[in-house]
């Protein structure tokens, strides 16, 4: 408690001598990332129903976006200007990874795109050979993938071993051109990125869109995309198969995919700071008004803002589906096969 102090009054004086200071969103990710990306759109809209102040965005960038929501978490938030915008990869490490100090239960949402990741492929892509970049927080994408190839009577552990190769070495730009050079067979993206780096490869025929997880609804299924209507991985796996998903594995799956894609483009605020209402008020402000929707919706598309309480409630479903064998089984997947560090929190379990 006397830390948290002693850094609420270091943010006091800092900021004291300025008569407007920024409103900041920090971004866990390097200029030109898919949640930077989003990030640098949405405060260009924000701004407009924020007349007296000024959005800017700040990049601390790091491992699977942990420094700056750490950072965010033990000094930032005791900053009334200063937001967080979470991402895919914090998500997963909120539920894996002993590093991730923070907690989005600690935090009040501002608002959140309920958003989804679009994997494409190949148009002749061998679907016994797939060829993924290892970036980070894609453990939905490989783990869909390895039910899709195989179907219910094949362990999908045993179908991502023997059919997809999990390739290290790229980053996020490379593995991009890596696919379009036909190096890499499949890639995902988040829909402002798709729309970016790969649409144009879908409308040139050279790639199609393969399957996307579908969005989160406030009962805790998944609805299809309507940005890319009957490519759910549901619907997908039932068309190919006969049967419904489901299995230890298949909850493990949608665990990371809720969090990852419920996550991914979240704005959050340290509970009790003043700015909160004034924020939402012109986060509901931007949502409703057609030239900021069309400007988001040009480069994201069509997705639903939940927020406030809508977002907090939100968070609060996501939290239902941590299950001690789902978070076990996901994190014997990232371990054993994915060989990436994780550990089971047993506090998440018993939270």
């Amino acid at each position: 408690m006397f830390n948290k102090l002693l850094a609420t009054a270091a943010l006091t004086v800092a900021f004291a001598t300025s008569a407007l200071a920024d409103i900041t969103l920090v971004v866990p990710q390097k200029p030109g990332a898919g949640t930077s990306v989003w990030a640098q759109i949405i405060a260009v809209e924000l701004q407009k129903h924020l007349p007296e102040d000024t959005v800017t965005v700040r990049h601390i960038p790091g491992a699977r976006g942990i420094p700056g929501f750490n950072k965010f978490h033990n000094e930032l938030q005791y900053d009334d200007d200063v937001m967080m915008v979470s991402n895919g990869s914090n998500a997963l490490s909120f539920l894996m990874e002993p590093s991730a100090e923070y907690n989005y239960s600690e935090y009040e949402s501002i608002g959140l795109m309920n958003l989804n990741i679009v994997t494409g492929r190949l148009k002749d892509a061998d679907m016994n050979n797939i060829k993924f970049h290892s970036y980070g927080g894609r453990q939905p994408e490989v783990m869909a993938m390895a039910m899709l190839v195989c179907g219910p009577t094949v362990d999908p552990v045993k179908c991502f071993n023997d059919n997809i190769s999990w390739i290290p070495g790229f980053t996020q730009g490379e593995g991009r051109l890596a696919f379009k050079r036909g190096e890499l067979n499949v890639t995902r993206e988040n829909p402002a990125a798709f729309k970016k780096h790969i649409q144009s490869t879908v409308d040139s025929g050279q790639a199609e869109v393969w399957f996307t997880h579908g969005i989160l609804q406030p009962d805790g299924s998944h609805a299809d995309d309507p940005n890319y209507p009957g490519k759910q991985f549901e619907i997908l796996y039932k068309e190919i198969w006969g049967v419904k998903p489901c299995g230890d594995f298949y909850d493990a799956y949608v665990l990371a995919k809720s969090f990852r894609d419920g996550l991914q483009k979240a704005i959050w605020i340290r509970k009790d700071n003043p700015n909160r209402d004034k924020i939402v008020t012109a986060m509901t402000a931007m949502a409703n008004d057609p030239e900021s929707v069309a400007n988001i919706q040009a480069k994201v598309g069509n997705y639903e803002w939940l927020i406030g309480d809508a977002g907090d409630k939100h968070s609060n479903i996501l939290m239902s589906f941590i299950t001690k064998d789902a978070l076990k089984t996901l994190v014997d997947f990232t371990v054993n096969s994915l060989k990436l560090d994780a550990v089971y929190k047993e506090d998440l379990v018993l939270r």
